[in-house]
């Protein structure tokens, strides 16, 4: 499975991380929508999180090649720190706004990092099944953190609970800094390739970019409701914070169970099968989520929510494959600076459409959807050949 010595001490700051995080991430629409949040400034949320995906993984990726892992996740921990303490002390959106910009960017900026040092250290025979074990790792804090942030905000109340949250999770940064601190150095004896972008994305191998525009649209279908599936759960289907939580809980747990078996085949077969399929769930969810008007029907919902994992790790390794050579984490930051840079959009255009109706939100996202999904089928290609230098 992979379990070197440094990926696990990096599966296990994942861990610690991932549930600060989540113990807060699903239930921020509601926490705005409590504090007197307008619907397009909850939309904006949407946009945030997507923005500060790209603005962070661009730096994220040339921040791991130049310092390695090692240090580049501990300056990520600091900038955590510093952004939940922000939030805390401060109770209003913009608060929130402000500290997502340090506290939310880890999951981003670590993401290039964590898949370049699975790739250096297990070699490309092993990336799935790396990668694997990182994306079930992740799902354990994603099924744990609602759960605990649902008894919280039962519990404590809405906005108290949130802070609660904040709070235990400037706890988390801090201790995952211990193991930091145990890993080994991975820097390059060698200053890396000094690579500007433009350049990078013109050495981009044509099946990457393809794989680029169809995931961005699939990103579309996945965004334009995101923000508003807690909104729809709580307010229409009338379910509570616990039971949202519990559907949390489902929708990880259904992609952890199938992220072995899956990558098992996938680093002996070819790619594309697995991205389709991925795809194909990311499309029926919202129309799913339409028809459910209960808490049976949305845990079926949040099951083919979970399925849409099931070639993710899949395509991230993709990614790796057709990255350039000695440039893994920067090609891969790069790949999502222009990815979530674009999707980010989709939260304003979520916001804009739920004013319309929520079912216009949902439908329209399926659109997305079904458009990404038919572009890779017909023009998307798995991996040949890896691109082995800059021309």
């Amino acid at each position: 499975m992979g379990l070197k010595r440094n990926v696990v001490l990096m599966l296990t700051l994942t861990v610690i991380m991932y549930t600060g995080e989540k113990l807060w991430e699903r239930f921020i629409p509601k926490y705005l929508d409590e504090v007197g949040t307008s619907v397009l400034i909850i939309g904006g949320f949407g946009f945030l999180q997507n923005f500060l995906g790209a603005v962070w993984a661009l730096p994220g990726g040339y921040l791991a090649d130049l310092l390695g892992s090692r240090k580049a996740f501990l300056l990520f921990n600091i900038l955590a720190v510093f952004g939940y303490a922000i939030a805390i002390v401060f109770e209003s959106w913009l608060a929130v706004f402000v500290g997502m910009l340090f506290f939310f960017g880890w999951s981003n900026v670590a993401l290039p990092g964590s898949m370049s040092l699975i790739t250096k250290t297990l070699g490309r025979d092993k990336t799935v099944m790396g990668i694997s074990m990182h994306s079930i790792i992740r799902r354990f804090p994603m099924i744990a953190g609602p759960l605990a942030g649902g008894w919280l905000i039962m519990n404590y109340g809405l906005v108290l609970g949130i802070k609660i949250a904040f709070g235990i999770s400037i706890i988390f940064s801090i201790a995952g800094m211990f193991f930091i601190n145990k890993l080994t150095d991975d820097s390059q004896k060698e200053k890396p390739e000094k690579l500007h972008p433009v350049v990078l994305w013109r050495s981009f191998d044509k099946k990457l970019k393809n794989l680029l525009i169809s995931d961005i649209l699939i990103r579309f279908c996945e965004q334009i409701p995101y923000v508003f599936v807690v909104i729809w759960c709580m307010n229409v289907v009338k379910v509570t914070a616990g039971d949202f939580g519990i559907l949390t809980a489902i929708e990880m747990l259904t992609s952890a169970l199938i992220y072995i078996p899956v990558a098992s085949f996938s680093d002996r077969l070819e790619k594309k099968p697995f991205v389709v399929i991925t795809f194909l769930f990311f499309t029926v969810f919202p129309v799913m989520l339409y028809f459910s008007g209960s808490f049976g029907l949305l845990a079926i919902a949040f099951i083919i929510r979970g399925l849409k994992e099931f070639g993710e790790p899949t395509r991230k390794a993709l990614i790796l494959e057709l990255s350039v050579k000695n440039a893994e984490a920067r090609s891969f930051g790069l790949y999502y600076f222009i990815r979530d840079g674009i999707v980010a959009f989709a939260g304003f255009l979520g916001g804009a459409l739920w004013l319309v109706s929520p079912e216009l939100n949902l439908f329209t996202a399926f659109g997305f959807g079904v458009l990404g999904t038919l572009m890779f089928a017909l023009f998307g290609k798995g991996t040949e050949k890896v691109v082995e230098r800059l021309r």
